[in-house]
């Protein structure tokens, strides 16, 4: 047994227990690849005669995705969502074995699908999944080598500026709308709820003068409670002391805001009430971690886009600047 080249490269054919032990044959692209394979070989086994080369994982991407989901996906609120754009996202890499699977593959696809114009927050989601699939796997214990999305940077996002109605376009779309589209809207406006939140709202959640948006219902996962004024607490409750308070209205939401006049950017439909609530709160000198309660952001980071509305921000710049000090003339 000995090294070899082949048409493929050269193949090292060796058996390092000696005649009649396992016999192990791989082909490398050069003969000193193949030297430093056998003797590595060879070390193991004077080191330990009983040892056996890890065996290949064949395992596909598709059936990492299904562990994963297995033991850990099924227990978040959104894993089945979260698996099948996995499973499409593999599928569109061509499924291949995953101890083969390298970042430069999922840098050709995410190329790929921006060109067909996918957004780079869609993209950056995706590689989320595909990173943390990995990370939990290796916490489960069924993936032990490096995490292959490790190192790879998420695509610098543009910030888009929030769209929200101003008094005089909230008064406009208000005397447009009537039944339980305008009550829905009115909540959102004096809640800060997300459209689905507050038309999944049940009586039962209308106590006195709060409403409670129930974990199951919202995209946290976690319950919260909001005070609002007993006027429009009665007007949104009604007769209703059971069961849900609203028919799906998004469709009737739209032709209002078309019927006021009002232009609003590409996705920010129904969200540009809980804009609007959260620029106007701030307008006001509200306090932003009061806002991240309401609003129930996790953290409140995401709840610093709004603090640009705020009328002091920022203003200690006049004070503290080295300009401040000088007479100017």
């Amino acid at each position: 047994m000995t090294i070899k080249r082949t048409d493929k490269g050269w193949l090292a054919d060796i058996q390092p227990g000696g005649r009649g032990s396992k016999r192990y044959r791989k082909t490398f692209d050069t003969r000193a690849e193949a030297q430093r394979w056998e003797r590595y070989m060879r070390a193991q086994v004077d080191r330990a005669p009983d040892w056996m080369p890890p065996r290949q994982d064949k395992r596909r991407l598709s059936e990492l995705v299904r562990l994963w989901y297995e033991g850990h996906g099924v227990q978040l609120r959104d894993g089945k969502r979260r698996c099948d754009a996995l499973l499409r996202c593999v599928q569109a890499m061509g499924d291949p074995i995953a101890s083969d699977f390298a970042r430069e593959q999922f840098v050709i696809y995410r190329a790929q699908r921006r060109a067909d114009g996918l957004k780079d927050a869609s993209l950056n989601r995706e590689h989320a999944y595909m990173r943390a699939l990995f990370g939990e796997l290796a916490r489960l214990g069924h993936w032990t080598a490096p995490n292959p999305m490790q190192g790879l940077r998420l695509i610098r996002e543009r910030q888009h500026e929030l769209a929200y109605l101003s008094a005089e376009q909230i008064e406009h779309l208000l005397a447009v709308l009537e039944g339980d589209v305008r009550r829905i809207v009115l909540l959102c406006l004096a809640t800060g709820a997300r459209w689905s939140e507050a038309e999944r709202l049940r009586a039962e959640d209308v106590t006195g003068e709060l409403v409670t948006f129930h974990g199951l219902g919202t995209k946290s996962g976690r319950s919260r409670s909001v005070p609002i004024a007993q006027g429009l607490a009665d007007l949104i409750r009604g007769k209703r002391r059971v069961g849900r308070l609203f028919r799906p209205s998004y469709h009737a939401f739209r032709t209002g805001i078309e019927r006021a006049g009002i232009c609003l950017p590409a996705g920010q439909l129904t969200h540009v009430l809980r804009h609007t609530f959260a620029s106007h709160f701030m307008q006001q000198g509200g306090n932003l971690l009061v806002l991240q309660r309401i609003l129930g952001h996790s953290t409140v980071t995401v709840t610093m886009r709004y603090a640009h509305f705020a009328p002091d921000h920022l203003r200690e710049a006049v004070r503290l600047n080295p300009v401040a000090a000088l007479t100017l003339g």
